[in-house]
């Protein structure tokens, strides 16, 4: 029974506390912050090969893959696919729009009134769904495909940052569900990442994806957005919140209990900035990727 009591407090301990007494998978730090977040950078890149180049002895990029995602056909959402054989992990990196992450801050009713039917569950933004689909249709499935064939065995490494990181939920929910790779073979890990669907959404991933982690920072307003009570809105499981900055050795909470919760980024609602969400472990996320990850 005392157990049972604790469990909700130990969801939301501090990580070093809450990792000895968790059961389910945990959040590594060293492998956000030293192996995604450049990964995620790379994808604001023009040439992602840079930052591997820079990461790795041993990773190729396999496609970097742009295509219009805007309702005013201005702006365009990529997604690069890659091989690192060092880690034994392929890539797919996402990467959203900036123009489309000021609409959201505004509460842009034309990206977050429609929303659409999940196929692997729930129901998810109309806008994150379609974006994903073009990006995912114009190359990166037959590359996933392609380069599972070459690398058996390896792991499948999914990020992305802001608008890129709701891209990146869809596609480790779409690849699970699908059955295109090993569910205990997948990891996610978003960085500043919006809410991308509905509770059903949100418990679909955590089932689909065991390995699911979105990394928040401080006072970063994205993750808020669109606003919980708009449309149903809700997040999916672990966030692993950093309260007071990103720089090696910052402490984070790790709430494994819910997707929403007020010892992590939820319990900040009223202070919230832009700068915290440009900027991931000390670093301007979209300059450090178009500078290589140097």
């Amino acid at each position: 029974m005392l157990l049972l009591l604790l469990l909700p407090l130990v969801a939301a301990m501090p990580f070093d506390l809450a990792s000895e007494l968790a059961t389910q998978v945990t959040y590594d730090e060293n492998f956000a912050r030293n192996k995604m977040m450049p990964l995620a950078a790379a994808a604001y890149s023009s040439n992602p090969q840079q930052c591997l180049s820079t990461l790795y002895k041993n990773a190729q990029m396999k496609r970097l893959t742009s295509v219009v995602c805007d309702i005013t056909l201005i702006d365009k959402c990529s997604g690069f696919t890659a091989v690192n054989h060092d880690d034994k992990a392929i890539i797919i990196s996402f990467r959203g729009t900036d123009r489309n992450i000021q609409l959201i801050m505004e509460g842009d009713e034309t990206l977050l009134k429609n929303n659409t039917k999940w196929a692997a569950g729930g129901v998810v933004s109309l806008y994150f769904s379609d974006g994903f689909k073009r990006v995912w249709m114009s190359g990166i499935k037959d590359d996933l495909a392609t380069l599972q064939s070459q690398n058996p065995g390896y792991e499948l490494w999914i990020t992305g940052h802001s608008l890129g990181g709701a891209f990146a939920s869809l596609a480790a929910s779409y690849i699970s569900f699908n059955k295109l790779f090993p569910a205990n073979k997948i990891k996610l890990v978003t960085f500043g990442q919006p809410r991308t669907g509905d509770k059903v959404y949100a418990a679909a991933v955590e089932k689909q994806v065991p390995y699911a982690f979105r990394v928040t920072h401080s006072h970063d307003m994205v993750p808020h957005l669109p606003l919980e009570n708009q449309e149903g809105y809700y997040h999916h499981k672990t966030e692993a919140y950093y309260k007071k900055g990103m720089a090696a050795g910052a402490h984070y909470y790790v709430c494994y209990d819910m997707g929403e919760s007020t010892f992590c980024s939820d319990g900040n609602l009223a202070d919230t900035s832009i700068k915290d969400h440009l900027h991931y472990f000390e670093k301007d996320v979209s300059e450090y990727g178009d500078n290589g990850c140097k």
